[in-house]
């Protein structure tokens, strides 16, 4: 086999995955924009959602900036060289971690440094199997942090919240489904997919659940029953009303793909991998003799390419309120839960590094007034050797719940911002200290890049690019209000509307 070939397709096949979405991706997405009621917020964040999908296509940059783990999963010939294809996996990573397609995410998990280039034990995942055709099938999906933070596993039988007790049968799988649906709230950037694996251990289920993922989005299950299952959860998921971003809408869920394999009598799992709106997964076929692509998956029917939408001025809810730091107690106290801001002037990164380290140590900076970015972005650096934001969405911020509150207290910060809302002690020191969170939109990595205008400076860059706190000069940088400074959070609302209506299902058995 020819190796550069070889390297040469896998770089596509990766950029390809973290840049342009499949086309049943595109088309699952602009069927939700389709049914959202006008003007709600839920409306304003599919809009930017499409908007960042041209985006990233347009300038071949990371839809997302977390480019999550690398999962190959690869079909070989008998004969062909295993070693040889891992090998070339690990270059083309390397290069395209280097060329900012994807952000440094191999992270020792002992020492917490951060290897730079996507490489280090058990990074990136390769899994081989062996068939009797006579071509390479390489399948890739990226799947970030703050979907995978939100797979679940549950071991039957088990009580459920809202739904009781999920049995060693097909209603008890039911029920399983849809509670991993409600725990995910907006954290997982929805409205999402889910793959299910029913049975195996616990390994091997969710590396089933896993697989599913890689099914197309408009596939039939060829089990009966399990056809059936996969379009009552999408159908029924969608009642909920936790909506984009967790914001409310009717958009929750939008696929669902499930499993089975046998089990051993004394276990019954069900392990359900979820995805955010951004699923990133892509397949070629490899000619094994040249190693170049003979074939693209995913490629069925026209692709949407959202440009309309991204020529079109996203639509804001309401009045927008104009934020630019430092922030006075008075502006904060001011908002309330629902509002729309749009912050000019300076934010700062900060994510888990530098979280832990502000519980010890003195910020910096002078933090007093600011605003901090739960954002570990793609950069790079131009042909003057000054650092550039190519992706720049929201992480998870609920990971920085045990230290936000006395941060913020610490050091005067007015304003958190990130995506899928923060638990009670946050919404507590927000109320006493006079602060608020803002929801960003989840995996909008390439139209808030477009927000920032300027890198003004770094700090603590040895925690690794995506944990160093960056001084970011930003413009009409826009998110929702939604934790106020009055003991008001719409995630906890939505999490106890879509808990009721969860409940409702409880006794329907499938």
């Amino acid at each position: 086999m020819n190796l550069q070939n070889l390297e040469n397709s896998i770089y596509k096949l990766v950029t390809e995955t973290s840049t342009n979405l499949p086309k049943d991706v595109r088309c699952a997405i602009k069927k939700a924009k389709e049914a959202e009621n006008a003007g709600t917020r839920a409306a304003m964040s599919l809009d930017t959602i499409a908007n960042n999908i041209f985006m990233a296509d347009d300038n071949v940059s990371p839809i997302c900036q977390d480019t999550g783990l690398p999962t190959f999963k690869i079909k070989t010939p008998v004969g062909v060289n295993q070693i040889e294809i891992k090998e070339m996996i690990k270059k083309a990573i390397a290069q395209t971690t280097a060329d900012a397609k994807l952000r440094p995410n191999a992270v020792d998990s002992l020492t917490g440094a951060n290897s730079g280039d996507n490489l280090g034990e058990g990074v990136p995942v390769i899994k081989f199997e062996q068939w009797e055709k006579d071509y390479i099938e390489m399948k890739l999906i990226l799947k970030g942090g703050g979907c995978e933070n939100k797979n679940i596993q549950y071991s039957l039988p088990t009580e459920l919240e809202g739904l009781g007790r999920a049995g060693r049968d097909l209603d008890g799988i039911r029920k399983c489904i849809l509670h991993s649906v409600y725990q995910a709230q907006g954290q997982g950037c929805s409205a999402g997919f889910i793959g299910v694996g029913i049975g195996g251990d616990r390994s091997s289920g969710y590396d089933l659940a896993k697989e599913q993922l890689f099914r197309h989005v408009d596939d039939v299950n060829p089990n009966e029953d399990l056809a059936k299952l996969e379009e009552y959860v999408v159908k029924t998921a969608n009642t909920f009303g936790i909506g984009t971003m967790g914001f409310g809408g009717e958009a929750t869920l939008l696929g669902c793909k499930i499993g089975v394999m046998h089990r051993i009598p004394a276990s019954f799992f069900v392990s359900v991998a979820y995805n955010c709106w951004a699923y990133r997964r892509m397949a070629v076929n490899i000619n094994a003799e040249t190693g170049e692509i003979m074939e693209w998956h995913y490629q069925d029917g026209e692709k949407i390419s959202f440009e309309e939408e991204a020529k079109a001025e996203t639509k804001q809810q309401g009045e927008v309120v104009k934020l630019t730091a430092p922030i006075t107690e008075e502006k904060i106290r001011s908002l309330k839960v629902g509002d729309v801001v749009q912050i000019s002037g300076r934010m700062y990164t900060g994510r888990d590094a530098i979280h832990h380290h502000l519980m010890s140590h003195d910020a910096p900076v002078d933090l007093d007034g600011q605003i901090i970015y739960h954002c570990g972005p793609v950069m790079a650096k131009d042909e003057d050797g000054n650092w550039t934001v190519k992706a720049a969405g929201p992480t998870t911020s609920i990971r920085e719940e045990p230290y936000q509150g006395d941060i913020m207290k610490k050091f005067g910060i007015r304003a958190v911002m990130g995506k899928g809302g923060m638990g009670p002690k946050t919404l507590a020191a927000l109320k006493e200290h006079g602060g608020v969170y803002l929801n960003a939109i989840g995996g909008a990595a390439q139209y808030y890049a477009d927000c920032i205008k300027s890198v003004d400076g770094v700090d603590l860059l040895e925690f690794g690019i995506p944990e160093a706190m960056w001084h970011l000069g930003v413009e009409d940088f826009t998110a929702v209000v939604t934790m106020d400074s009055h003991g008001n959070s719409l995630h906890a609302d939505v999490q106890k509307s879509s808990l009721e209506k969860l409940a409702d299902h409880a006794e329907r058995v499938f």
